[in-house]
């Protein structure tokens, strides 16, 4: 901003409060307003940039984990799992009730739940990201749009006092023209 005088005019003419009332989101988008920046930027490329191998990989597990790829190949497995085991008969590795299925099963939801969790606490994060971004964008379009009625507010008053200057005009010409044909 050029100085703290134009701040604080734009500040109370947009927002009604002094510029060191303001929030710091609102200071950002009101400084970056006045200076004719954008305020938009791709979220999604600020938070890949901050992503580590383990949240990239976290993220991989809970998409395919989230597939119907995965449900298929899942439901293949086990549909194998019990059919051979149950084709084995007495020398199968796991005979019915598959209890050593139940705890493979039970050790992969125990590993599988906390990534998807930590996918998900990831994904909110970038939703709230999301969300500052488009706060920033609506309120410097809403600033916009109020300077720019502003601005046709003005082109409106100046067009209108120049045609009632040009009006008085006509109007001492036609009583001139009016008192000089009277005489």
């Amino acid at each position: 901003m050029r100085n703290s005088l134009d701040a604080d005019r734009l500040s109370h003419r947009w927002f009604g409060r002094s510029h060191a009332e303001l929030d710091e989101e609102e200071r950002q988008v009101l400084d970056r307003t006045a200076a004719q920046r954008p305020i938009t930027r791709d979220t999604n490329e600020a938070f890949a940039g901050k992503l580590s191998f383990g949240d990239r990989l976290a993220d991989r597990v809970a998409s395919f984990g989230g597939s119907w790829t995965f449900i298929s190949a899942f439901g293949v497995f086990l549909a194998v799992w019990a059919g051979l085991n149950l084709a084995l008969g007495r020398g199968a590795f796991d005979p019915y009730p598959f209890i050593f299925l139940n705890l493979m099963l039970s050790m992969l939801a125990a590993i599988q739940a906390p990534i998807i969790m930590m996918s998900q606490n990831r994904q909110s994060a970038k939703d709230r990201l999301d969300a500052a971004n488009d706060y920033q964008v609506n309120l410097k379009a809403e600033i916009e749009i109020m300077a720019l009625h502003e601005k046709l507010d003005e082109l409106r008053d100046r067009q209108l006092g120049e045609m009632i200057l040009k009006q008085q005009e006509q109007i001492d010409m036609l009583t001139r023209l009016l008192t000089e044909k009277g005489r």
